[in-house]
């Protein structure tokens, strides 16, 4: 039986991978070089294209083969596609199924493949998922196509999403653009690829669980799973929110979504310069310190928001955030990995940092306990230890604690917050800069500073600043990764200026709970407030 699962598993990779081959090489409007045209269109912002459309100056159709002709050109460099959904959207559009009237009138947007489109797969990753195409669209893409967007690709991703890296046997891996030795994030690495080489607007998500879509872990409620709009620039994220929550009403789609329009009042307030801003920074999250190019990133961003007047404050006596990440990781795979392990055939490679949370929840108990005992006592790594002391399986019973425990640990942010006035934090979205392929075996752990806002619920949006600099952001002499924990260790192990340079760096804008408006104009101060050091995007004559 295991060797007939793994021969099925094998057919249904070859099946899929030579599925969507097919498709590229028969979209023969879709290749040749970028045209002048071409690049002016993928440079303009959507709302102007939106414009164009309306007005009828320019055809959705113009601008689909040009989105698409940059997505196929993304994908030899990155294989950050999945499926091609490029001659659907064509119909779509010569059938009239597109409403033209809407806010993202003839925009094309990206899916993460998690998402459902109707007449194809939602694969996550996993080959059991193959050759079960939906039999209509999902809600998130029927809003969509209700606004006008015009889904046209879906991307790559990590089988169980639980992974800063974007790889998987159905699909094969996704490389970072920047420099194809690296992972380009995850687990919506696809998407991150595609915009940074030119992809205008896409679809993401954090944290593996949702309603009305495919997931690896369906009925994880204890760390809530968020999908959200990316864009290449922050101008097009905001037009792009603004649409949807303004004028689609997307809880009419969607029973998981709060009935909140777009609250422009809020966003004119902090997009207002006179406003002066109470900004928090968060150093460290106390268990990995940030890599040098991360605290420059960190550096610039603070600097540039003094120099625009706002009152920068240090993120002292916050609830501990390493309560949070031991928190949301038993809250996370509550399961003991079983859901996500579930739907993996025999023999299907699995991410390296997904298999060592398995291995690690599989173990007997009475060795994971001396293990324990070894990590806190003998090794003296108390980080550590307690992250492993209950990794397992909960019962309903635990799980029922660890629910009241985040809640209790929620409303103690609630008051810090409320007794610190602060207006956002800012922060490292993480410790280093993307992982080489397969980094995630070391680095699993090291991902406190996005997951305690996922354990929070709070809006956070992250905003690129740099470029890993070989000189400015080489580690210190003086640095012994022999004296860090073991998350820190796993995480600096991968940690090399030299071989990083030209990475994107980034940094992280916090508010609370639905404050995305907030979050999105501090963002834009932020942006402004940079100058001439504003992030420098990746040119789109490094396609031809």
């Amino acid at each position: 039986m295991f060797l007939l699962d793994y021969l099925q598993h094998r057919r249904d990779c070859r099946a899929k991978q030579s599925e969507r081959s097919s498709r590229i090489a028969s979209l023969t409007d879709y290749h040749g070089p970028l045209t002048a045209s071409d690049k002016q269109t993928l440079t303009s912002p959507i709302e102007s294209l939106v414009a164009a459309v309306q007005s009828g100056t320019t055809t959705p159709l113009s601008i689909l083969h040009t989105y698409g002709k940059l997505a196929l050109k993304a994908h030899a460099r990155t294989n950050c596609l999945t499926e091609i959904l490029l001659p659907s959207a064509e119909t779509w559009l010569a059938r009239g199924e597109i409403n033209l009237a809407g806010p993202l009138a003839g925009i094309p947007v990206s899916l993460k493949d998690t998402v459902i489109v109707g007449g194809y797969d939602a694969t996550v990753g996993y080959s059991s998922f193959s050759g079960r195409p939906a039999a209509q669209d999902g809600p998130m893409v029927r809003l969509l196509k209700d606004a006008g967007a015009v889904p046209y690709v879906k991307t790559n991703l990590p089988i169980t999403l639980l992974s800063f890296e974007s790889g998987n046997e159905l699909w094969g891996r996704c490389a970072n653009p920047h420099n194809t030795a690296y992972s380009p994030g995850g687990s919506t690495g696809g998407e991150s690829g595609l915009l940074a080489m030119g992809g205008g607007i896409g679809i993401g998500s954090d944290v593996a669980g949702s309603a009305g879509i495919a997931t690896s872990m369906p009925g994880q409620e204890g760390v809530p799973s968020v999908y959200s709009p990316m864009a290449r620039t922050l101008g097009d994220l905001t037009y792009f929110a603004r649409a949807v929550l303004g004028e689609m009403r997307p809880w009419r789609y969607d029973y998981t979504v709060h009935p909140l329009p777009w609250r422009g009042e809020v966003e004119r307030e902090f997009a207002d310069a006179g406003r002066k801003l109470r900004v928090g920074v968060l150093r460290t999250d106390g268990v990995v310190e940030p890599s040098p190019a991360c605290t420059r990133a960190l550096r610039m961003a603070e600097d540039a928001l003094r120099r625009e007047g706002c009152e920068i404050v240090e993120v002292d006596g916050a609830p501990d955030m390493y309560e949070g990440l031991r928190l949301a990781s038993l809250l996370l795979n509550a399961d003991g990995c079983q859901m996500f392990e579930s739907f993996r055939r025999f023999g299907e490679w699995n991410d390296t940092g997904a298999s060592q949370l398995k291995r690690l929840a599989s173990l007997w108990a009475p060795f994971r306990y001396l293990y324990y005992l070894w990590v806190k006592y003998v090794q003296r790594d108390a980080i550590w230890a307690g992250l492993v002391r209950h990794w397992r399986g909960q019962s309903a019973f635990e799980n029922w604690k660890l629910v009241s425990q985040r809640e209790v640990y929620r409303a103690r942010w609630f008051e810090w917050w409320n007794e610190q006035g602060l207006d956002v934090i800012l922060a490292p979205p993480n410790a280093t800069p993307a992982v080489p392929h397969d980094g995630m075996r070391d680095a699993v752990s090291s991902c406190g500073y996005t997951f305690l806002f996922n354990l929070l619920d709070y809006s956070a949006g992250v905003l690129p600043v740099t470029h890993v600099d070989k000189t400015l952001d080489k580690l210190p002499a003086s640095f012994n990764a022999k004296k860090l924990n073991r998350v820190a260790r796993g995480a600096y192990k991968h940690y090399d200026a030299q071989r990083m340079h030209g990475l994107p760096v980034g940094v992280q804008v916090v508010g609370r709970r639905l404050e995305e408006e907030k979050v999105l104009a501090v963002m834009k101060r932020l942006e402004d407030a940079l100058g001439d050091d504003k992030y420098q995007l990746m040119s789109l004559d490094d396609l031809d």
